[in-house]
């Protein structure tokens, strides 16, 4: 594939500067880029690779020091935005799978849309329904009754749980699990745990993506919800009857308790844990390794554990390198009181 450069400025409303009869066929870093690719510049620290790389041409911000004579320019206010422009539009790559496989097992009363495909191993349980043009690659397993959308995309070694509902244009990623029971067990009088039978299910809404070995744990009662637009990293813990709203990000390795509630427009940073039965306003964002112990109304950044204003966890942070000093401030202090005393005693 070869696209020319002045395709691509018209895409990104971008300025050329340099040879506008370049032609790119690829993408790449700036530090691995090598001729016919192109490549973009939008942070300082990777200035540093700009005098060596031997990209065809570049997407730099505009009024950047063109000093280089061999390369094209596109000029654009953001780098880093036209850059995935690009990459959406030329560059996104291709699931390849059509018709249903012969390993394939579909139930005779499951209903499948037009250009759905199925890939080797595949479990479709009685009662399921898929949408068209939705991709199920191999080993992947739908329990009974589950729902899928339209134009969905879902990895090998995926399993759906019974009831479960999945909307239009979500994509999962291998090893995910949706619809396991919540960890929900009660002690007896013997001080033994006894199963609580988890009866609800999970609603995963339109244009959501969920990254590899995520867990999404069903309702105890009614339904655990990720609402529109949600984006959920690798390795992380939904439990039982958790709502995110709309638009929410929730990064790697993260775990979320039962009945907790989150917002619209939230961020969830590495490895943040959220206690249960909480809820979290909108543009509420925590930061990594934070521990959110109870509710948050009010947008902002939150750090720490237990979580707390992020100007208010620097100021503590601030203080705790002098821990070391202020103790020996305070012994020395301890030994002049207690000079003082003797003195005062003698006298």
């Amino acid at each position: 594939m070869k696209i020319s450069i002045t395709e691509i400025a018209s895409l990104i409303n971008g300025t050329v500067s340099g040879d506008i009869n370049t032609q790119i066929n690829n993408v790449a870093k700036i530090e691995e880029a090598k001729s016919g690719d192109l490549t973009f510049l939008y942070l300082p620290s990777f200035e540093k690779y700009f005098a060596a790389t031997k990209a065809s041409a570049i997407i730099v911000k505009t009024g950047f020091d063109k000093s280089r004579n061999d390369i094209t320019y596109i000029e654009v206010s953001s780098p880093e935005k036209a850059f995935f422009t690009i990459l959406k539009k030329y560059f996104t790559p291709e699931f390849s799978l059509t018709g249903i496989d012969s390993t394939a097992f579909v139930h005779p009363s499951a209903k499948l849309g037009d250009n759905v495909a199925i890939g080797k191993n595949v479990v479709i349980s009685s009662g399921c329904k898929i949408g068209n043009s939705t991709k199920i690659f191999h080993n992947t397993v739908l329990s009974n009754n589950v729902s899928i959308g339209n134009d969905c995309l879902i990895h090998s070694n995926v399993s759906i749980r019974e009831d479960c509902v999945v909307g239009n244009r979500v994509i999962i990623h291998p090893g995910t699990v949706i619809g396991s029971d919540g960890f929900g067990y009660n002690s007896n009088e013997k001080g033994e745990y006894e199963k609580i039978p988890q009866i609800g299910n999970v609603i995963i809404e339109d244009d959501v993506e969920l990254g590899s070995n995520v867990s999404i744990d069903r309702a105890a009662l009614g339904s655990t919800i990720i609402k529109r637009g949600c984006k959920i990293d690798n390795l992380v813990q939904i439990a039982h009857n958790v709502v995110l709203g709309e638009d929410t990000v929730v990064s790697a390795q993260t775990g979320v308790s039962g009945s907790t509630k989150i917002g619209k427009h939230c961020i969830l940073a590495g490895q943040a844990g959220l206690v249960g039965h909480i809820e979290l306003g909108d543009n509420v964002i925590i930061t990594a390794q934070a521990g959110v112990s109870k509710s948050i109304p009010k947008p902002g950044y939150y750090s720490g554990s237990p979580a707390m204003e992020m100007r208010s966890y620097q100021k503590m942070q601030a203080q705790v390198r002098y821990i070391s000093e202020y103790a020996d401030r305070i012994k020395e202090l301890e030994k002049q009181v207690k000079l003082l005393t003797e003195q005062i005693i003698k006298k």
